[in-house]
């Protein structure tokens, strides 16, 4: 607390201005703007508000040394300053009872906070461990993370199956996988785009045929891939589940392992992927 003013002259007017303490850097927060600058603005980057008052040169040299740490710091983090005798309502939310305070604020909660000046290499620490303990969890700023960290090969290959060149992404995302066998978005590409070369290739009566001939495998292989594309995934699913039951043998292991390379084209939690490993295990055993 030292060096901190007492705030109980927050229950009598503004002092005059005459004289009055600089206003430090940061945005100034009002009633008005406390939302949008303070807790919206604490999801993208952490805040750090400052409560001060122009009663308190300590509270001005504070937000100073906080403005020179926010410019050095490039936008990492956001400085709000809070008037206390201007603004008393918004002191009262924080339950100041003294200035300098200072309040950090993460996702909308407060995180740390201090009272009273702080010598520069204290505020380089604080300031320091307020980054490093919200690094990656707020919602902009992890983005912005992410997209730097994006391989330019990964990239690339997004890019080619954007633009519909299955055989150029295909070959993009197995040099990757190829590189990282266990590159969980090029895992799944191979596998959307092997399945989509083969199933686009397949000729629209298909369906029609493996329905004349049930016991035809890759008819129903070829049917199966239709109906995906036509997303009847559980006609899909359906179909070769009962293959599975009239076949035996080296076919059965065929077909099995065709229906489960189906099932890897989705999402495990998928509704219809669950019922469909039910009914394959039904049929198994």
């Amino acid at each position: 607390m030292a060096g901190a003013v007492d705030l109980s002259a927050l229950k009598q007017p503004p002092p005059s201005r005459d004289g009055a303490a600089a206003a430090p850097g940061g945005v100034e927060v009002t009633e008005a703007n406390f939302e949008a600058e303070v807790l919206v603005r604490s999801n993208e980057v952490p805040v750090v508000v400052l409560l001060w008052s122009p009663r308190s040169e300590a509270s001005a040299q504070l937000g100073d040394a906080l403005a020179q740490l926010a410019d050095a710091d490039g936008g990492k983090w956001s400085l709000a300053t809070v008037n206390v005798d201007v603004v008393p309502r918004v002191a009262q939310m924080f339950g100041v009872q003294a200035v300098p305070t200072v309040v950090a604020l993460a996702a909308g909660q407060p995180l740390s906070s201090f009272q009273g000046p702080q010598p520069p290499e204290q505020l380089r620490k604080w300031v320091d461990s307020l980054l490093n303990a919200t690094a990656g969890k707020l919602g902009d700023a992890g983005d912005a993370d992410e997209a730097e960290r994006v391989d330019p090969e990964l990239a690339q290959a997004r890019a080619h199956l954007d633009a519909g060149d299955f055989d150029a992404a295909l070959t993009a995302y197995q040099a990757l996988l190829d590189a990282n066998p266990n590159h969980e978005e090029a895992t799944g590409a191979v596998r959307q785009i092997g399945f989509l070369q083969r199933a686009t290739t397949r000729a629209p009566g298909a369906i029609v045929a493996a329905n004349a001939a049930p016991d035809d495998i890759e008819v129903a292989f070829a049917a199966a891939d239709v109906e995906i594309l036509q997303q009847d995934v559980a006609a899909a699913f359906d179909r070769l589940v009962a293959l599975i039951k009239r076949t035996a043998g080296d076919d059965r292991t065929k077909v099995r392992t065709r229906l489960i390379e189906l099932f890897d084209l989705f999402d495990p939690a998928d509704p219809e992927v669950i019922a469909g490993r039910r009914k394959l295990a039904n049929a198994l055993y």
